[in-house]
């Protein structure tokens, strides 16, 4: 049984950390974006590794629960802690430092407070990319990235956040140090923890530093709209483009036309391209070596998708704003869907030949249970989408959250079905812990929770998130 982060807990603390270290949680530390939790707690933020060391030990002593929060960007509730005896919010916002860079090696190490917009400008400033692209870049941290594996828009080509990480430097819940900052892209000395920590959401250990992988610059990038005559289609595109193009696509989108048209109700400023919004189309990005055209690759992908009958319309960006505009409106479309407020979410993920039966065989179920718009978009490269049901137009989702289960499970059950995930990469947190325990394979989950008792025997790192607090 866990006990509270109390005014004696947090007299013991204080004593132990540099004055300032602790203060009340403020209701940005106490809140997820979708507005579904409120947290609490005691507020920890220290400024390295000893001190998250120390912390941690503090709470193993005295049984008081740990919360990690990075930028508080997380969707599945994995950063807020609503029941239960008050933890400590343990934020690793000032420990944001470059602490080196290896240009030649395609290498950087980080701490883990810093945000992911900062890991891409400090990797350019040396010639480099750091591929992990989200639309929250501006203020989620690498250290949540990697606790939740994120992945984004770049995985066709570069892979999820686990991918991205060579090593990492973490505390594990009984405040030792594991130093982990290798560089190495052979290592095969034992079990990989750095594989463990990554995608547990703080449920194993606080990761506090990481070296991350580096890759060139593309010398070209080419974007593309390419409205297409559906699902099916855009898959078979995908397979045109892989085969011509090889390794050289960096994203390929699937938008809707609900999609276009929540951007046309909630955010009319933003231009979208056609006249007419198509019902679906796709975004291809690609990033080319020194000596290819980017524009005469697409110019020559379009031509043959028209050719096979795949592609009914498109436009090639023409400049670096016109790319822009058009990544504007893939990324503001969870934002518009924000606006508006999705009655049921679902981050799935389906083998690629499962993906087009998937979307016309959910929508007619989903409509038998009530007049719903459905939004469907994401990252077809890699088979994840982002399914998501909203209230008739003039609606509000609180006049729905009646049917909220009915549809999660319509969608879940499906997925499951064909071979799915239900969580694609945004993690379990707390939304999706019933859900961990209704499609988990029972002796994965049996697994899990052998790992989580082994390290965190007393159940103090980020109770209740991932696997039910016992």
């Amino acid at each position: 049984m866990l006990n509270p982060a109390d005014t004696g807990f947090r007299a013991t603390l204080a004593a132990r950390l540099p004055e300032g270290s602790l203060s009340d949680a403020d209701p940005a530390h106490l809140t997820e974006p979708r507005g579904r939790w409120t947290g609490h707690g005691l507020l920890a933020r220290p400024h390295s590794t000893d001190e998250v060391a120390t912390i941690v030990r503090t709470c193993a002593e005295a049984r008081v629960g740990i919360v990690p929060w990075g930028g508080g960007t997380g969707l599945v509730g994995g950063q807020v802690m609503p029941d239960g005896p008050a933890p400590v919010i343990l934020s690793l916002e000032r420990m944001a430092a470059l602490r080196a860079v290896y240009p030649e090696e395609n290498a950087m190490v980080v701490e883990a407070g810093m945000v992911l917009a900062d890991v891409h400008a400090n990797a350019q400033a040396v010639g480099r990319l750091f591929p992990l692209t989200l639309a929250s870049e501006g203020s989620a941290r690498i250290g949540g990235n990697l606790a939740t594996n994120a992945g984004g828009v770049h995985v066709l080509r570069y892979g999820n956040a686990r991918d991205l990480c060579l090593g990492v430097e973490a505390v594990l819940p009984d405040g030792s140090v594991l130093n982990g900052l290798k560089r190495l892209r052979k290592d095969n000395t034992g079990y990989d923890l750095k594989n463990l920590l990554i995608g547990s959401e703080g449920s194993l250990g606080i990761i506090t530093a990481a070296s991350l992988k580096l890759v060139p610059i593309p010398a070209a990038e080419g974007t593309a709209l390419l409205v297409v005559d559906g699902p099916q289609a855009a898959l078979r595109l995908l397979a045109l483009a892989q085969a011509r193009l090889g390794g050289l696509i960096s994203a390929f989108e699937l938008i809707g036309r609900a999609g276009l048209d929540f951007l046309t109700e909630t955010l009319p400023e933003i231009r979208q391209p056609f006249p007419t919004p198509p019902d679906w189309m796709v975004l291809v990005e690609l990033g080319l070596p020194e000596g290819l055209d980017p524009g005469a690759a697409l110019e020559g992908l379009f031509e043959e998708g028209v050719a096979e009958g795949l592609v009914l319309d498109g436009i090639i960006a023409a400049s670096e704003a016109q790319r822009q505009e058009f990544w504007r409106i893939r990324e503001m479309i969870p934002e518009a869907n924000r606006r508006i407020g999705a009655v049921s979410s679902h981050d799935i993920s389906l083998p690629l030949g499962e993906v087009a039966g998937f979307i016309a065989g959910c929508g007619p179920e989903i409509a038998a249970l009530g007049p719903f718009r459905i939004n469907c978009f994401g990252h077809l490269g890699d088979g994840n989408l982002h399914y998501n049901v909203f209230p008739p137009k003039g609606g509000k989702r609180a006049d729905w959250d009646a049917q909220r289960d009915a549809i999660k499970t319509l969608v879940h059950d499906r997925v499951h079905a064909l071979g799915g995930s239900v969580s694609a990469e945004h993690g379990i947190g707390r939304l999706k812990v019933g859900d961990l325990e209704r499609y988990g394979d029972p002796s994965k989950l049996a697994a899990m929770r052998a790992i989580k008792t082994a390290l965190d025997p007393i159940g103090i790192l980020n109770p209740g998130a991932v696997l039910r607090a016992l």
